[in-house]
């Protein structure tokens, strides 16, 4: 585990997730026109606070605790699905 995605994972932690899964896609976009730096991830992220959440409201929640590293272009993308416990066994 890269300390990036060690980065991610403690700033997740507030959400007390049940299930994270992420998954570095930035060797897909090396090389591509406009590409400064910054990582590309995938995110799959289970946890009770979602509850009562629209999805937007997940999503905002997520960037809202990895702002700094999206500032510092240390995230460049990042693909949410954020599930409740229930919504993720029933999936």
């Amino acid at each position: 585990m890269t300390d990036i995605e060690i980065a991610i994972r403690t700033r997740l932690q507030p959400l007390a997730p049940l299930h994270l899964e992420l998954i570095d896609d930035s060797h897909l976009h090396a090389g591509h026109t406009g590409h400064r730096g910054g990582g590309h991830y995938r995110l799959l992220v289970v946890s009770n606070i979602f509850t009562d959440l629209s999805r937007l409201a997940r999503q905002r929640k997520v960037h809202q605790l990895l702002e700094d590293l999206f500032r510092t272009n240390t995230i460049h993308a990042l693909s949410i699905r954020a599930y409740t416990n229930s919504e993720y066994l029933t999936r």
